[in-house]
C-alpha cells in the first residue's frame, strides 16, 4: 500500500503546486457563469417552484466545475508522464495495475471535490442558497469525480499526443458537461431533447446533486444514483483492465 500512498501525494502535490491553473481558475470561471446567468436571467427564468434561477444554478456549476477537473486531472497527468517518458519510472515500481488506479482516481476526486467546495463557499457569500441533503451531496459529488477519473485515465492510455486528449475534451467532455442541464432544466425541452438529454450520463450526475440542495429534480434521485453507480462500475472495470493489460503503456 505505501506505493499506492507516494503515488497519491504525488499526485496531490503535482495539482498543488499550480493550484492558481488547477484550482483557482475553474472556480473563477464557474463564478464568472454565475454572476453573468443571474444576472441576465434572474427573475425571467423560473425553473423550480420556490427556487430562485441564481440558487438553481450554483448546484450545477458547482457539478460541472467538479467532473471536468476530476477528468482533467487524471488526464493530463498521465499524457505529461506518457510523453515526457517518466511514466517508465511509476511502472517498473512494484505498483499494482489497482493501487494505480485507485491512485489516480483518488486523487482527482480530491481536485473535483476542492474545486466544488471553493465555489460553494463563494456563492454562498452571493446566493441565499440551503442543502437538503449533505449525504446525497457528497455521494453524487464522489461518483461524479470518480467516474470522470477514470474516464480521463482511459483517455490518456488512448491519447498519443496532447492534442487528441484535447479533442477529447473539447468534443466529448465539454458538450456533455454543457448539455446536461446545468442551466436549465430538461422539462423545459422539446421532447426530441428531452429524450436525448437522458442519454447523458453528465445529467444524472448533476440531476442527483442538485436535488441534495432542493430535493427536487428532474428526474427520481434512485434513478440518478442507480445509473451514476452503474456508470462507475463499468468505467472503472474498463480502466481496470486496459491497466492489467498495459495497453499503451507496456507494449
Amino acid at each position: 500500500m505505501a506505493g499506492m500512498v507516494w503515488l497519491f501525494w504525488k499526485e496531490l502535490v503535482r495539482f498543488g503546486k499550480v493550484a492558481f491553473q488547477t484550482v483557482i481558475a475553474p472556480v473563477m470561471t464557474a463564478l464568472l457563469f454565475l454572476l453573468v446567468f443571474s444576472h441576465v436571467l434572474e427573475g425571467r427564468v423560473n425553473v423550480y417552484e420556490g427556487v430562485s434561477y441564481t440558487a438553481f444554478l450554483v448546484p450545477g456549476l458547482i457539478m460541472m466545475s467538479v467532473i471536468q477537473n476530476g477528468f482533467a486531472n487524471s488526464s493530463s497527468s498521465l499524457i505529461q508522464s506518457k510523453i515526457t517518458g517518466n511514466l517508465f519510472f511509476v511502472l517498473i515500481t512494484p505498483i499494482s495495475y489497482v493501487e494505480f488506479f485507485i491512485a489516480y482516481v483518488a486523487a482527482a476526486m480530491v481536485r473535483g471535490l476542492a474545486v466544488g467546495a471553493t465555489i460553494l463557499l463563494f456563492a454562498l457569500l452571493l446566493v441565499d442558497i440551503s442543502v437538503h441533503s449533505y449525504t446525497l451531496v457528497l455521494v453524487f459529488a464522489l461518483l461524479g469525480s470518480a467516474i470522470l477519473g477514470a474516464l480521463g485515465i482511459i483517455a490518456a492510455i488512448w491519447a498519443d499526443k496532447y492534442d487528441q486528449l484535447a479533442a477529447f475534451q473539447n468534443f466529448v467532455i465539454m458538450p456533455l458537461s454543457f448539455l446536461s442541464g446545468v442551466f436549465y432544466s430538461i422539462h423545459s425541452l422539446p421532447p426530441f431533447w428531452q429524450t436525448l438529454s437522458r442519454f447523458n450520463p453528465f445529467f444524472y450526475m448533476i440531476d442527483g446533486f442538485r436535488h441534495g440542495f432542493f430535493a427536487i429534480s428532474d428526474v427520481p434521485v434512485a434513478v440518478s444514483l442507480a445509473i451514476c453507480l452503474t456508470a462507475f462500475i463499468l468505467l472503472s472495470a474498463i480502466t481496470l483492465s486496459i491497466l492489467k493489460i498495459g495497453y499503451k503503456l507496456r507494449v
